[in-house]
């Protein structure tokens, strides 16, 4: 088991970022389970105007299985028809729709 971090941005809907801080307010149980069962650690979101910026570190050995589990999750499923309709297309690459993976490019510990 190794640690990968990772930062991903988005863009909100202007109409839709209180309810998508609402919703992040009151995260449902299972689906911090699911989070926790699919090996991310340290799991933040941050918000500048309609930016987004999420932070997590992934603690697992399959990362690709570890977010098919995630997408299989009844759970989650339902809870992204909440979240991802509060986002921008944001396709800034062919495999990016709502937000993007960031390359990092420093880290200090």
């Amino acid at each position: 088991m190794s640690k990968v971090i990772f930062g991903q941005v988005g863009r909100l809907k202007a109409s839709k970022i209180k309810e998508y801080e609402e919703l992040h307010a009151n995260p449902w149980p299972q689906v911090l389970q699911t989070i926790h069962d699919c090996n991310l650690r340290n799991y933040s979101i941050f918000r500048e105007e309609d930016l987004v910026f999420a932070y997590f570190e992934y603690v697992g050995d399959d990362y690709e299985a570890d977010m098919e589990k995630m997408a299989q999750d009844e759970t989650t499923r339902r809870w992204w028809t909440f979240t991802k309709p509060c986002f921008e297309t944001f396709a800034i690459r062919p495999d990016s729709k709502f937000y993007a993976d960031m390359k990092q490019i420093f880290y200090f510990a």
